[in-house]
């Protein structure tokens, strides 16, 4: 399993560069509405992959070729998201996928505020602290981007403390990545607390779900 998460993780930040020029020649799809299929090549293909790698859909390196696994990936997210299964990306699977995935930037991100608030917990401890940025993102009580959410003003101690801007480790990153493909250890929480350090008195009149390590997730 970890292969997979080391391929994406190696080829999104090695290629960062190319990932940059993916998102504006996606942009420049979307706004175009061109269809690409089997035999193109560039940085809509690119984007595509890394989306696809997100969902464990596409596992082998990105190469920014459309060939018969890329189709293969594209076919099976169509399946999944109700789409004409046609394996070819056209308008409408380009805007599905990627109002379901991330960026490369956001998902460093989001690994870098796993790691500064939750190295040393548990796995499923990591994974619910990326789960609540997510489920922050898709509530309207926060901003609706990631990069919005994390640097809310005063709602990570990891961005107040400096914590968020060490390197993340591949846990961090895996814990991104299983978020990212709908596992939600904090079963829907907005909020989460340490008991120990907490000194706001607000945070403890939110309704409480669950307990993971050394936090308290809440609604």
């Amino acid at each position: 399993m970890w292969k997979s998460y080391k391929v994406l993780f190696v080829a999104a930040l090695g290629l960062a560069f190319m990932l940059g020029f993916t998102l504006t020649a996606a942009d420049q799809a979307e706004a175009s509405g061109v269809i690409v299929d089997q035999g193109d090549r560039g940085g809509v293909v690119w984007d595509v992959q890394h989306r696809l790698q997100q969902l464990g859909l596409y596992q082998i390196k990105m190469d920014g070729v459309f060939g018969s696994q890329t189709r293969q990936a594209v076919t099976q997210f169509q399946r999944q998201y109700g789409l004409p299964a046609t394996g070819t990306v056209d308008l409408q699977t380009l805007r599905t996928l990627r109002a379901n995935t991330f960026t490369a930037d956001e998902i460093e991100m989001m690994a870098k505020l796993v790691y500064g608030e939750a190295r040393g917990e548990s796995f499923e401890g990591q994974v619910a602290v990326a789960a609540v940025v997510l489920n922050r993102v898709n509530s309207p009580k926060f901003p609706n981007t990631v990069k919005g959410v994390i640097f809310e003003p005063r709602a990570f101690t990891a961005v107040a403390d400096g914590q968020y801007y060490q390197r993340p480790n591949r846990d961090a990153y895996r814990a991104v990545y299983h978020a990212i493909r709908g596992w939600d250890p904090s079963e829907g929480a907005l909020y989460y607390f340490n008991p120990d350090v907490a000194t706001s008195g607000w945070i403890w009149t939110r309704p409480q779900i669950k307990r993971i390590d050394k936090h308290i997730f809440a609604k």
